[in-house]
Order: C-alpha cells, then structure tokens, then sequence
C-alpha cells in the first residue's frame, strides 16, 4: 500500500503540513509526518528516506527560507517528491527561488498550496491505485459543481 512521507524542515512548519495531511485524509490515504533538517541534521533526512526506500511512498517537503530539504530528499530516492514551502511575507515570496532553482539530477516537483500538494501526491498513488482514481474523480466533480453553483448563484442574483 502506498503512503505520504511529510518531512518538515522544523516544527513551525507543522501548520502548513497539516493542511497538506487533511487533503489527504478526505482521499483516505496513509501519511506520516516527520521533522528533520537538510542543513542541521542532514543525516537524519537520509535515516528517514532510508526508512521508506523499499515502500511505495512520495514524499512531500515543507521548508522555507532556503529550502535545501527539498532538493536534498529528491538527490537520495528515486520516489516521487513535491516540495510545498511555506509562503512567507518576510521575504516578499523571494525565498521560493531556493525550492524553484535546482542542479543537474534533481527535480522535485513544486506546488505552493498545501491542499493541491495533497492532491498531486494522490494522482501519483492513483496511477496504481483505481479507487482512488475514483475518489480524485468526485473530488474534482465536486469542485466543478462549486463553480458552477458559484455561477448560477451570481446570474441569478
């Protein structure tokens, strides 16, 4: 069975990382959540990959300011990894250019809002999974229909 592996970079990415951990719940998916830092403690990061290497896992990273967690996770599997940094108004948005530039070799994918990292980490699991593929169906059904009522409600006054 496939899981979500949410490693923050800190505690006070816990916020953030919840967000990402309830889109998962409403899909039904297994996830845990793990804290450990690319630049304080980057042994640490490798013990956790390590952990999940012979699993089915995609591995979501959520750190900000210079974001070497994300690039560092993507260098040491060859799972699927979604970087989601928090935004920060301390930088004006300027720290997501460490999460967006990365060398040679190394390509996580990048999506900046919680719930739709949730959401792109279940396509991935769907690919393999046909019920789940179902319940990202009525997901995005269920959105459609917001827009629409959303429409109708406008038009109409």
């Amino acid at each position: 069975m496939s899981k979500i592996i949410i490693i923050m970079g800190s505690k006070s990415d816990i916020e953030h990382s919840k967000k990402i951990a309830k889109t998962l719940e409403e899909f039904g998916i297994d996830y845990k959540m793990r804290i450990a830092s690319a630049h304080k403690v980057p042994l640490k990061v490798l013990e956790i990959i390590k952990e999940y290497e012979n699993q089915d896992v995609v591995f979501i990273t959520v750190a900000g300011r210079s974001n070497a967690l994300s690039g560092f996770v993507d260098a040491n599997t060859a799972s699927p990894v979604i970087a989601c940094p928090p935004y920060s108004e301390k930088f004006g948005g300027a720290d997501i250019f460490s999460t967006l530039r990365m060398p040679s070799g190394v390509a996580p994918l990048t999506v900046l809002e919680p719930e739709q990292a949730g959401l792109a980490a279940a396509k991935i699991i769907a690919i393999k999974d046909k019920s789940l593929r179902e319940k990202i169906k009525e997901y995005q059904e269920k959105k459609k229909k917001e827009i629409e009522d959303a429409d109708k409600e406008v038009k109409d006054g």
